[in-house]
């Protein structure tokens, strides 16, 4: 009988990328190639063909887990909100199944960043672990006791499109594509850090700009980045005060920028306790994070 292990897939706009975990979370097997832009069956064969080379050049029997831009609706089980549109109104854990013959788990990529950082990375044994992503959108994944929650109308940990909390009369609330005004996501994601920053005056940079201009005293830059500490610092609290994670784990591009590590010393400010005992850090796995959290879908073999 061969011996099994878990697949990992993250299915992104420009690239599939697939990992083989041995139990212990050591890749022992991984490929990246190029997403068919725009095509959903060309899409379905490359992560089938994917998967039966992992199986041949591995000699295992593999689980499936896919990591996946947008969730699937619990009404319809069809894929929804995914930025890689193809996908949407498609039954794509339906077609994979279909296609392997066998059981696939398909997860939301941010609720995968999170399963990865608690199974074995920066939030690695402690009870409750929130991930957070900050890049272009800003999203996230809640994890208890080694399990992902995904909620009732799978949308746990969707931080970013919560109002940003206790605005001042300064802070107008851009519009979100979502439909509504000053979600966090118009001020935590990267376009959403540049907008504030031309707002105030500053040029048309890019965060990783913005926060080396700030480290070398630019006072635009600096202010720019002191708004966004406190704008996360706020977000973060309301997560604290709902449900209280040890841990928070940030993710996406701009959790690279090192000021970030900042945002704990502010979160005594907001968060509804006389202390703060949860801790904020920098992710361990990086971009592998996703396929990592994808492949830990299933925690052993049929569970």
């Amino acid at each position: 009988m061969p011996q099994t292990a878990r697949l990992g897939v993250d299915l992104g706009g420009t690239k599939i990328e697939a990992v083989v975990l041995a139990a212990d979370g050591t890749p022992r097997w991984t490929r990246r190639v190029a997403t068919p832009a725009g095509d959903y069956t060309a899409t379905i064969a490359t992560i089938a063909a994917l998967v039966e080379a992992a199986e041949a050049e591995t000699g295992l029997e593999l689980t499936v887990g896919v990591g996946m831009p947008g969730s699937l609706s619990p009404a319809t089980g069809l894929v929804r909100n995914a930025n890689s549109v193809c996908l949407n109104g498609r039954p794509l854990g339906d077609d994979l199944t279909a296609r392997l013959g066998r059981p696939v788990r398909l997860e939301n990529d941010a609720n995968c960043f999170a399963l990865s950082e608690a199974s074995d990375g920066a939030g690695a044994g402690a009870e409750l672990v929130f991930g957070v992503i900050l890049g272009t959108g800003v999203g996230g994944g809640l994890v208890a006791h080694g399990r992902l929650l995904t909620g009732a109308n799978r949308v746990a940990g969707e931080w970013g499109h919560n109002p940003l909390p206790w605005p001042d009369e300064r802070e107008r609330l851009p519009p979100c594509y979502c439909g509504k005004r000053g979600c966090l996501e118009t001020f935590l994601s990267g376009p959403g850090m540049r907008r504030d920053h031309i707002a105030h005056g500053g040029a048309p940079l890019e965060p990783p700009e913005i926060a080396a201009a700030a480290a070398a005293g630019e006072p635009t830059c600096a202010g720019t980045l002191e708004r966004y500490l406190d704008r996360l610092a706020r977000g973060l609290a309301t997560v604290i005060n709902v449900v209280d994670p040890e841990v928070i784990v940030l993710g996406g591009g701009l959790s690279n920028i090192a000021a970030l590590g900042r945002v704990s010393e502010r979160l005594p400010l907001y968060v509804f306790s006389d202390t703060v005992a949860t801790r904020v850090v920098q992710n361990r796995h990086g971009d592998a994070s996703g396929v990592r959290g994808a492949a830990w879908l299933w925690p052993e073999r049929g569970a």
